[in-house]
């Protein structure tokens, strides 16, 4: 096997490689010897297959294999012998292009020709780690306040109202409920899903399609209406996205809210010990959320100021790759949603730009992680993975052990929970040694959006 690198410059290199056919017809040999012992062919005692009849019947399936066999352990001495020994390692794959002219590929199958193709890779970029301990940064905090708890225990009785048949000749109202029955149909024609029985609405809720709930308004038991309505330009079903629909509605009840007493026998109604201890667990909630936002900012600020101090050049390959999943979900969005890169105030050329920015940032932020979590040691333990395993299969009620064997079966699926429990742990090291100064702010700066740009590549 010969390898001759062929091509250098920036983080790109090249290599051709020659494996010539008596190596190839030597694999194909021991190959075959393996073989003599195992395969059952008619005619012949066990282990008494001429290698010849072995050769006819399984030759060219065999020299394919030995084929790939030589173009894996070539792939594996470049890494080793011509990046890894110089102290490099590769951002990727390596892309290997075969040879595709018929005849050469015929040849190279009946062993009439030595085996010759290239190896494309590209290595990582070397470079220093600036010194965190200059990094200033700002936390911005929101004291939970006993109105936001009021707010949220409000929240809580309304999810808890209890509702109570209105009675004989009752009119719908806002914030009463009222359980349907409806046939849906789109240009005269029913279609499917759009049919249900004793189904229940809230008047008010916005849990249906815009318009439905207001028109219920006035309907008393046992009336039938019709209601027609738009479905909007974004709904799930394309089919339906756009197009006006009539339901004939027909009210089976109307139960109307009723008042909740908030005291200690509210709080035990949800679990609680007392009114105290519940407004108790509702701070507490509430505080982790501000911590969380909290967070979510600060490490906003943190990855900015790495990127500031971070310039060098990134694999091509590894951009293009980031970039490929970023702009396949920006336009699954836009599909989703009905819309145009017009309606977003852009066009696509521009919009392209943009996340093209953004894939060199997250994969510029996610080699200064990694490096930074090489250098100190940063390790993720197999519990760790296991306890995200737990929550994730938490998600799919029913589904646990199948979601546990998926994961547990794929290692690149397993390496996907690994790396955000790494990334946050990087994190967690770098605001450690950074300078963090707290400045109070409200609740809506708080929950402001940081932007999709918080995350490197890879969490």
């Amino acid at each position: 096997m010969q390898v001759q690198q062929t091509f250098a410059e920036g983080l790109r290199r090249e290599f051709r490689v020659v494996v010539p056919a008596a190596e190839l017809d030597a694999r194909v040999e021991a190959r075959l010897g393996e073989l003599k012992d195992k395969v059952q062919i008619r005619g012949f005692r066990p282990g008494k297959v001429p290698i010849s009849h072995l050769k006819r019947v399984y030759g060219r399936s065999v020299r394919a294999e030995a084929i790939d066999a030589a173009v894996q352990e070539a792939n594996a001495n470049i890494v080793q012998e011509h990046i890894a020994s110089q102290g490099q390692r590769v951002a990727m794959e390596p892309k290997v292009t075969l040879p595709t002219d018929e005849n050469e590929v015929k040849a190279l199958i009946d062993g009439k020709a030595d085996l010759t193709y290239t190896v494309a890779l590209e290595i990582l970029p070397k470079f220093e780690i600036a010194d965190i301990r200059t990094i200033k940064l700002e936390r911005p905090v929101a004291p939970v306040t006993e109105a936001e708890v009021d707010e949220a225990l409000g929240r809580l009785v309304e999810q808890n109202r209890p509702f109570a048949a209105k009675g004989e000749g009752a009119k719908a109202e806002t914030g009463d409920r009222v359980v349907i029955s409806f046939v849906g149909t789109v240009d005269g024609k029913p279609f499917e899903g759009g049919s249900a029985e004793d189904i229940t609405v809230e008047i008010g809720s916005n849990a249906f399609i815009p318009g439905f709930e207001e028109q219920l308004i006035g309907i008393g038991e046992g009336e039938q209406r019709t209601v027609n309505v738009t479905f909007p330009k974004n709904y799930l079903n394309a089919e339906l996205a756009g197009k006006a629909a009539s339901f004939a509605v027909t009210a089976k009840a109307i139960h109307a809210p009723g008042t909740v007493e908030v005291n200690d026998e509210f709080a035990k109604s949800l679990g609680m010990e007392s009114l105290a201890k519940l407004r108790q667990a509702i701070k507490e909630r509430l505080e982790r959320e501000h911590a969380a936002a909290s967070r979510r900012h600060l490490k906003r600020a943190l990855l900015d100021a790495l990127d500031e101090r971070h310039k060098f050049e990134l694999p091509p390959a590894l951009v293009e790759e980031e970039f490929n999943n970023v702009w396949r979900t920006v336009l699954g969005d836009l599909e989703m949603q009905g819309r145009t890169f017009a309606d977003e105030g852009t066009t696509e050329e521009q919009a392209k730009e943009e996340y093209r920015k953004l894939a060199e940032r997250r994969v510029r932020l996610g080699l200064v992680l990694a490096e930074i979590g090489e250098k100190n040691q940063i390790k993720v333990t197999d519990e760790e993975v296991s306890r995200a395993l737990v929550e994730r299969a938490r998600q799919f009620p029913g589904q646990e052990q199948r979601i546990w064997d998926y994961y547990r079966k794929n290692p690149q699926a397993l390496a996907g929970l690994r790396a955000p429990i790494f990334e946050e742990k990087v994190v967690d090291y770098l605001i450690e040694l950074a300078e963090v100064h707290d400045k109070e702010v409200s609740r809506e700066q708080l929950f402001a959006e940081a932007g999709p740009e918080a995350e490197p590549q890879g969490s």
